[in-house]
C-alpha cells in the first residue's frame, strides 16, 4: 500500500529557519513534503492550490505577521491546524492567537517543544483523514452496488431527479427503462450464488456497453434501470430495447456453461408518464410486471390502466421479495398427537404472511409464488432456522422430547448439496437433528428416485427424521419406496375427510396403515376434524394425528400452554383424553 504523504506549509521569511524546521520534522515524520511562503499572496495561492495537513507560521515578517496569516486561513474556510513558531512572541500574544483559532504557539528558543506539538497535531490530522476516508467509503457503498459498481437504487433516483431538472429547462423528453432478468432465480438455485454473481457482472458489463451514453443502475438482485436522455418518442425506446435483445442473443459463458438470458422490460416516458423520479420508476416497474405477465422476453410501455390491471399475483411477487426483511412473515405451529402416549410429540411449522396492504395472504397463494420465483429457497431456510430456534426454546422449558416438522419444496429438494445447506442451520440452532422432521411430498420423492435416495441418506446419516407428505395422492412404486430411509408416512387429509362415510377412503387408510406397519415406520393422519375420524384412526393403528379436532395452527405461546396442560399433567390418561381434547378444541380451535 502506498504511504500517505504529509503536506506541511511553512510561513516564514527566513529560508534558513524553514530548512531547519523541515529537517527537524523529517527526522520524526516520514514522507513529508514542505513548501515555504512569506507573503499574503503566496499564502493564498498555496491554500487554494493544495490540501495542507499543517501550517507552521513565524510571527513577525516584513510583509505581514501571524495574525494576518491566520485571518487569511480562516477567510478561506480552512480548518488546517495553525501553529505559531516565533522568536518574537510572548505568552499574551499566544493566548490571543489561540482564541482566534491557532492550535498552539512555540518560542523559537524552545525548539524541544516543537516536535511533540507537531506530532500531536498530525496525529489528530491522520485520525480525521481516516474518518473522512471511512465516511467516503460508506457513502460509496450507499451510492454504488458492490458487485457491479453501478449506481444503486437510491443514487439512481438522485441522478434521475437531476436529469429531470435539466429536462424542465430544455423541454426535451427522456425515457426510463426497468429491466428484470427472466428466470434468474432458477440459475441461482441450480448453479449456486457464485455463478449467479459472475453472471450478473457479465450482464452489467454488456449493459454498460449498450448504455454508455446513458445512466445505468442496478436496482435489485436481477433488476436494472436505464435513463435514456433526449429521445423523440417510443420508437427510440423500441430501437434501444432491440439493441439489448440483440446483444444478449449471444450466450453468457461461465466455466464452459452457457446461459442465454432474456429481459422483461417496462418503459415510461417523461413528461407523458410522470415528472418525478419516484413516479417514473414506479410506472416503469409496473409496465415491466405486465411484460413479465405476458411471458417475459418482451417490453411494454406504461399506460394509465397498467397499475390497475397488474395482477394481484405479480404485485404479491414483488411484495414477497421484501417480506422477510420487513418481518411480515411469521410461523404458526400445528401440534401433532401421538395416539399411544396421548401427548404432543411434534409440531408442524407453517409459514404465514401478514402484509400491510393485502392483509393475511394465505399460504396457498404465496407459497406457489415463492416456489416459482425461487424465493422458496430463502423462505425455506428461514422457516427451518426459526422453527429450530423455537423448538430449542421449548426444550429449555423442559419439553425436550418435542420435534418439529418442516416442509421441503420441490425447488429446495433439487438444490445441489441440500444437506450442506440444511445441517449447518441445525448446528447453529443447537437442536439435535433427531428432533427435526423433514417433509417431502410423494411426487417430489418419486421425481428423481436416485437423487432422492442419496439426499435422504445423507440427512438420515446425521439423524434427521424423514417424512413423506400427502402420501397416497401420487404414484409410488413400492420397490422404490422401501429403499427410502423413511420414518413417517403422512396420510393426505383428502382420504381422512370422508373416512367414516366412504368405504374406499377407509380401505386406503387401512392399506397405508398396514404398509407402514410392515415397513416398521410411523403413520400420521392429517386433517383430523371429528371424534369419529379420531376413533377410526386410533382403532386402525395410526400412530399420530394432526388436525382441527386437536388444534389449528397456533402461535408459539399457545403451543407452550398446551404442552404445560397436557405433556406435564399426571392426569393425562386415556379415559380422560377425549374430554380434554374437546375442552381444548372449544377454547383454541376457531376455524380461520
Amino acid at each position: 500500500m502506498q504511504e500517505t504523504t504529509t503536506h506541511i506549509l511553512i510561513v516564514d521569511d527566513s529560508e534558513d529557519d524553514a530548512l531547519l524546521v523541515s529537517a527537524q520534522i523529517s527526522r520524526v515524520v516520514r514522507n513529508t513534503e514542505f513548501l515555504r511562503v512569506d507573503t499574503s499572496a503566496a499564502l493564498r495561492q498555496a491554500l487554494q492550490g493544495k490540501h495542507w495537513d499543517l501550517i507552521i507560521c513565524d510571527h513577525a515578517m516584513p510583509q505581514f505577521n501571524s495574525r494576518a496569516a491566520l485571518e487569511i486561513v480562516k477567510a478561506l474556510g480552512s480548518d488546517i491546524p495553525f501553529i505559531i513558531y516565533s522568536g518574537q512572541y510572548n505568552e499574551q500574544q499566544g493566548i490571543a492567537a489561540m482564541q482566534m483559532g491557532a492550535r498552539d504557539f512555540i518560542q523559537k528558543d524552545n525548539p524541544a517543544r516543537l516536535l511533540p506539538v507537531i506530532q500531536r497535531e498530525l496525529s489528530t490530522v491522520h485520525l480525521r483523514r481516516a474518518k473522512e476516508q471511512a465516511e467516503m467509503f460508506a457513502e460509496s457503498l450507499s451510492r454504488y452496488d458492490d458487485l457491479t459498481r453501478l449506481p444503486s437504487r437510491h443514487f439512481f433516483r438522485e441522478l434521475v431527479e437531476e436529469a429531470l431538472r435539466e429536462t424542465r429547462t430544455e423541454k426535451h423528453k427522456l425515457a426510463l427503462l426497468y429491466l428484470d432478468l427472466d428466470r434468474f432465480m432458477r440459475i441461482n438455485d441450480s448453479f449456486g450464488y457464485q455463478t449467479g454473481d459472475l453472471l450478473m457482472q457479465i450482464v452489467a458489463t454488456r449493459l454498460k456497453e449498450i448504455a454508455s451514453a446513458h445512466i445505468l443502475a442496478r436496482l435489485g438482485q436481477d433488476e436494472f434501470a436505464i435513463l435514456l436522455d433526449h429521445i423523440e418518442g417510443e420508437r427510440d425506446v423500441q430501437q434501444f430495447v432491440a439493441k439489448i435483445a440483440q446483444r444478449f442473443e449471444e450466450a453468457c459463458s461461465i466455466n464452459g456453461q452457457e446461459f442465454f438470458l432474456t429481459f422483461s422490460v417496462g418503459a415510461c416516458i417523461c413528461p407523458d408518464h410522470g415528472d418525478d423520479a419516484v413516479t417514473l420508476i414506479k410506472n416503469a416497474e409496473s409496465a415491466m410486471f405486465t411484460a413479465k405477465r405476458q411471458g417475459g422476453n418482451r417490453h411494454h410501455f406504461y399506460a394509465h390502466e397498467t397499475n390497475t390491471t397488474v395482477s394481484r399475483r405479480l404485485r404479491l411477487e414483488n411484495a414477497l421479495r421484501h417480506a422477510l426483511e420487513r418481518n411480515e412473515l411469521y410461523l404458526a405451529y400445528q401440534p401433532i398427537l401421538d395416539l399411544n402416549t396421548r401427548r404432543i410429540v411434534s409440531t408442524e411449522a407453517l409459514a404465514r404472511w401478514q402484509h400491510p396492504e393485502f392483509g393475511s395472504v394465505p399460504p396457498s397463494e404465496f407459497i406457489p409464488i415463492a416456489d416459482e420465483t425461487g424465493l422458496i429457497i430463502e423462505l425455506g431456510e428461514w422457516v427451518l432456522r426459526t422453527a429450530c430456534a423455537q423448538t430449542r426454546q421449548w426444550h429449555a422449558m423442559g419439553f425436550d422430547d418435542i420435534s418439529v416438522a418442516v416442509n421441503c419444496s420441490a425447488t429446495q429438494f433439487k438444490q445441489e448439496h441440500l444437506a450442506n445447506r440444511f445441517l449447518p442451520i441445525l448446528r447453529e440452532s443447537g437442536l439435535k437433528p433427531e428432533h427435526v422432521e423433514l417433509e417431502i411430498t410423494e411426487s417430489v420423492a418419486m421425481h428423481d428416485v436416485n437423487h432422492t435416495i442419496e439426499v435422504l441418506r445423507q440427512l438420515k446419516a446425521h439423524g434427521v427424521q424423514i417424512s413423506i407428505d400427502d402420501f397416497g395422492t401420487g404414484y409410488s412404486s413400492l420397490a422404490y419406496l422401501k429403499r427410502f430411509p423413511i420414518d413417517i408416512l403422512k396420510i393426505d387429509k383428502s382420504f381422512v375427510h370422508d373416512i367414516t362415510l366412504d368405504s374406499e377412503d377407509a380401505a386406503i387408510v387401512r392399506a397405508i396403515a398396514a404398509l407402514a406397519k410392515a415397513m416398521r415406520i410411523s403413520v400420521l393422519a392429517e386433517g383430523v376434524e371429528t371424534p369419529a375420524q379420531y376413533k377410526f384412526l386410533a382403532h386402525e393403528g395410526c400412530h399420530r394425528v394432526q388436525g382441527y379436532f386437536f388444534s389449528k395452527p397456533v402461535p408459539p405461546g399457545i403451543i407452550q400452554t398446551m404442552l404445560q396442560q397436557y405433556n406435564l399433567s399426571p392426569a393425562y390418561q386415556k379415559r380422560k383424553h377425549e374430554a380434554q381434547v374437546a375442552q381444548l378444541l372449544s377454547s383454541h380451535t376457531t376455524a380461520p
